[in-house]
């Protein structure tokens, strides 16, 4: 029998990439929320991929991190 490999969606890789950003800043999700704009709630929806944020909260995201858009997907590999 042929073993698989579990590969997460892009919903969980893109929470696990937001996850890692706010652990690089040393941010609590309050603190992480706060300065994304969004509620604690989201963001933990966000982080744990069964919510993804709109295309103008990706601007946001991007604007307030300082980093491109692009760079909220760059998964490890």
């Amino acid at each position: 029998m042929r073993k698989t490999s579990y590969v997460p969606s892009l919903r969980e890789q893109f929470g696990q990439r937001i996850k890692a950003i706010r652990l690089g800043k040393d941010m609590s999700q309050e603190q992480f929320a706060e300065l994304l704009g969004i509620s604690v709630d989201f963001l933990s929806l966000i982080e744990r991929g069964i919510n993804v944020p709109s295309f103008e909260n990706l601007e946001v995201f991007s604007t307030q991190l300082g980093i491109p858009v692009s760079e909220l997907f760059t998964f490890g590999g």
